[in-house]
């Protein structure tokens, strides 16, 4: 079979990933943006061995589909502490119902923070799912490995081509894939903007309308590390800023978590001009990594920064005890504005944040490219069971009814409900105390199956992002919070679009050699100090041989 052979083909590649990609951070997260990172489940084959070789149906109506493997990261927010069994039950009734036969959803969740080791592991070890997100990324990389099935007919005839809202999003995704879709973005990119503390603000005195300029972005960050913005009494005790990474070196678009720091600097293989260029060997990425080592000598960056994901970035920011916490924290826009939020109060801390445009230096916020739902291809030239797959998996999840109200709010009556009911929140707090009522007909989101005090947001797609429209039937069915609305408003009125993702034989097999010596140079300039010359030269030895084909082949493609 051609996936047995692709196991072995790949074995080396993903490897080599498997060494470099330890402590990853999110796919993006994003993007979207992933949910509270959860415990990993063990992937499971795809199939078993006897259903593999069995010789498909000839056409995709008469395929016995009745279970589909897949692999998601932490975008998915009913996990198996929220919900995750109803919806999938759910997703399992729905499905039958509409195909005419029993088909399971057999969700293999992996940790978001370490999904690009979780996903190399699953393909070094040759047992495929049969979809899976990927981040834009790691989908360019797959792209030449054959493993990914061709959709554009599937995508081209799809129901939900009516409804489209946002076509551009996936002729982005063919136009890197030469024309063909090998993979379903359901939402458009999202990105990152910068938070501040309001409380922190107020407490050295600094408006936020004042912050123009990276002169006035690090004096703030100064201020948060020198004075005493936390109130405790004590100056000196805080940091500026925390982030998951200096750089995301393998992961799309690499610089949204410090966007100040790297300003026009692009540290990664993109198309400048018309022509594919090393961006980290520009001369903005080596001022971009002097400005950072400067932040860690004034101490203003939070050393946790170095090996932090962001999972643990984030928690630190919103912690209880905000001695050692930081005041700036660029992350995902839209529905982590009221995340955030959420998570402060939570923990007792002033909940009030800032969104700060972006300073002249940077321009605009990068809206990344969108993260992709692919489908993996068994190789046998036979398309039956993929477009099953294709019906079943993506017909429904962007079908406008309640298949897309089940990636979207999750399960009827654990999540989300029309019947009439009333909760509190925060019962026992009167300063967080809050009452809900809701008629008998009227959509809402219930409480968090996990967390009784808070209120749930949604499941995998962000109905504002999503790419297709809800039917007429359900075009009630729509909750976002004032402060995700404003966040999504924000984000779009000060976005950019992030450079094209290359896609190359020899990039993805040397990917993870590409990352540990960008990692190394990162680290030697802005912790150890090792002049930015000196190290860019230590890169170019490293991998500069293999640079140069990766270019030699984008370029010749053109």
């Amino acid at each position: 079979m051609k996936r047995k052979l692709l196991a072995v083909v790949l074995m080396a590649a993903m490897m080599t990933s498997l060494v470099a990609c330890g402590g990853s951070g999110e796919a993006a997260a994003p993007a979207a943006e992933a949910s509270e990172a959860t415990e990993a489940t063990e992937a499971a084959p795809a199939e078993e061995a006897a259903a593999e070789e069995a010789a498909p149906a000839e056409t995709a109506g008469e395929y016995a589909l009745d279970k589909i493997t897949m692999v998601v990261d932490g975008t998915l927010t009913a996990t198996v502490d929220s919900g995750q069994k109803e919806f999938n039950d759910q997703w399992d009734a729905y499905v039958s119902e509409k195909l005419g036969h029993d088909i399971h959803l057999d969700i293999q969740q992996q940790d978001h923070s370490g999904y690009v080791d979780a996903v190399g592991r699953i393909f070094a070890s040759g047992s495929y799912p049969d979809v899976m997100i990927m981040p834009a990324s790691m989908y360019t990389q797959y792209l030449n490995t054959g493993i990914l099935w061709d959709m554009t007919e599937a995508y081209d005839n799809a129901d939900f081509q009516s409804r489209m809202l946002y076509p551009e999003v996936n002729e982005n995704v063919k136009a890197i894939g030469g024309g063909k879709l090998y993979g379903i973005a359901p939402t458009y990119g999202n990105g990152c903007v910068t938070y501040v503390k309001k409380a922190w603000l107020d407490n050295v005195e600094i408006d936020p309308s004042t912050i123009k300029t990276f002169d006035d972005y690090y004096a703030m960050l100064k201020a948060f590390h020198e004075k005493d913005p936390d109130g405790n009494g004590t100056d000196g005790d805080t940091y500026g800023v925390i982030a998951a990474g200096y750089l995301k070196s393998d992961e799309a678009p690499y610089i949204n978590y410090l966007p100040e720091f790297w300003q026009d600097a692009y540290p990664a293989i993109y198309q400048k001009d018309g022509t594919w260029i090393d961006g980290f060997q520009e001369q903005a990425t080596k001022d971009a990594l002097e400005r950072l080592h400067q932040a860690y000598v004034d101490g203003v960056i939070d050393p946790l920064t170095l090996t932090a994901g962001t999972k643990d970035a984030r928690e630190k920011w919103f912690s209880n005890d905000q001695t050692g916490s930081a005041g700036v924290f660029t992350y995902w826009a839209g529905t982590w504005y009221q995340n955030l939020t959420d998570s402060l109060s939570k923990n007792d801390v002033d909940s009030e944040i800032v969104e700060i445009e972006p300073i002249a230096e940077v321009g605009a916020y990068i809206n990344r490219e969108a993260p992709v739902w692919v489908i993996i291809d068994d190789g046998d030239g036979d398309n039956a069971r993929e477009q099953a797959i294709f019906d079943a998996f993506f017909e429904t999840m962007l079908d406008g009814g309640r298949g897309q109200i089940l990636w979207t709010y999750g399960a009827e009556d654990v999540h989300w409900s029309t019947k009439a009911e009333s909760f509190t929140t925060n019962a026992d707090d009167p300063e967080k105390k809050k009452d809900y009522e809701y008629a008998d007909g009227e959509f809402h989101l219930k409480q968090s199956p996990n967390d009784p005090n808070t209120v749930w947001k949604k499941n995998h797609l962000d109905p504002a992002l999503t790419i297709v429209s809800m039917s007429d039937e359900f075009s009630d069915f729509v909750s976002t919070t004032s402060l995700a609305a404003e966040g999504n408003a924000f984000f779009t009125a000060h976005m950019k679009d992030a450079p094209a993702s290359p896609s190359s034989a020899t990039l993805t097999e040397a990917a993870g050699t590409i990352k540990d010596a960008k990692d190394v140079m990162v680290s030697s300039v802005i912790v150890d100090g090792v002049d930015v010359d000196t190290a860019m030269e230590t890169y170019v030895a490293t991998v500069g041989p293999i640079i140069e084909q990766i270019l030699a082949e984008l370029n010749s493609a053109e």
